[in-house]
């Protein structure tokens, strides 16, 4: 695993903790009169557990891949920045 796959996969867990603190630290809904039976079957109705699986592991690859890109991008850039440098310090 090089440098840019932990720097990415830091990043990721940075802002994954940025997130949760988020959450945490959001104030509660209002209480409403909805009894945990009737959100239990709104729940059922548009939540399917193997479906948000199957989601959220879709998403993760494509943060997986789009990580991979613009690290690959990012060496792209600092290598013809650090060629740019160099062939300026030879001319001087």
């Amino acid at each position: 695993m090089g440098w840019r796959s932990k720097f990415v996969f830091m990043l990721i867990v940075y802002f994954a903790g940025f997130a949760t603190a988020v959450y945490c630290l959001a104030p509660a809904p209002e209480t409403t009169s909805i009894s945990a039976s009737q959100k239990r079957n709104m729940l059922g109705a548009t939540f399917r557990s193997d479906q948000f699986a199957k989601s959220v592991n879709t998403g993760i690859y494509k943060c997986i891949d789009l990580g991979k890109d613009a690290a690959t991008r990012a060496a792209e850039v600092i290598r013809e920045k650090m060629e740019e440098a160099q062939r300026q310090s030879k001319v001087k």
